[in-house]
This record gives C-alpha cells, structure tokens and sequence, in this order.
C-alpha cells in the first residue's frame, strides 16, 4: 500500500506541476471553440484527482499486510497497454483518428478479456462516436488519415 501512495502522491505533484505550465499557455490564434489548453487542464484535473483519491484512501484490506507481488500476467498486460498506446501515438497522424481509435478499442478489450464480435462492434463505435463528438461538436478538427478520400 505504501508503494501505491508514493505512486499517487508523484502523480499528484506531476498534475499539480503540468496543471501550472498548461495554465498559461495560450495560443497566438485559436481556431478551435475550446481552445488548446481546455483538454489538457480536464485531464489533469481528473488525473490529478484519482491521484488524490489514492494518496487518502483509508486502509481497507484486513489480513496480510505484505505489498502484492508483480505478477507476471499483470507485467504482461502492462506492457502490452504501453505498447498499443505507444502505437497509437505513433499511427495518429499517418494512419488517422477512426482507425487508430477503433485499433486501441480492439486491442484494450481484448486485453481485459472481451470476446471477439462485441470487442469490435464497441471499437468501431467508439473510434466514430469519439471523432464526431470532436470534430463535429466540439469542432477540433482531427486527422482522417487513410480514410480520408470518403471526407467530402
């Protein structure tokens, strides 16, 4: 549990630290309703405040109080989200929003055991659902990568 705390509390002084710095950014023009720092500054917030929900967090377990071990299942999922996230940043550009949304989707419900058909069909709406709520709602425009010949 104590490793869990220091863990929270590094993040929570990480937030507190990039909160700051993406306070005062402001960009010399906007094109976009919410602005560049608005996106930012919500996921820190919410970062910020699962991290202080761990750092406080009463004591619940009962029994053991041993740290738990590095299973390597739990290494391997680890590592595994790292890399379909590292894909993700990686494909944004050239590949485009939809395709490496519904990518990531698949990939992050297959590794929490999602079966097949559904892991898909949730993927390819949430990499569509996802890109009209910020291309069209929320008017930040977002790359179409190889899917962009269907763009009008």
């Amino acid at each position: 549990m104590l490793y869990h705390r220091l863990f929270a509390a590094c993040l929570l002084f990480a937030c507190v630290g990039l909160g700051l710095t993406a306070w005062g950014y402001h960009a010399p023009y906007s094109y976009e309703p919410v602005g560049p720092r608005a996106y930012p500054l919500m996921l820190l917030v919410l970062l910020g405040a699962g991290a202080l929900l761990l750092v406080c967090k009463p004591r619940l377990e009962t029994g053991d109080e041993a740290e738990p071990r590095i299973v390597p299942a739990m290494l391997r999922k680890t590592l595994i989200c790292l890399a379909l996230m590292l894909a993700l940043a990686a494909l944004f550009e050239r590949v485009g929003f939809i395709v490496t949304a519904t990518l990531f989707g698949f990939g992050m419900a297959r590794l929490f055991g999602g079966r097949w058909l559904p892991s898909a069909i949730l993927a390819v709406v949430l990499g569509i659902g996802l890109y009209f709520l910020f291309d069209r709602i929320l008017d930040v425009p977002l790359p179409m990568g190889v899917l962009a010949v269907l763009e009008n």
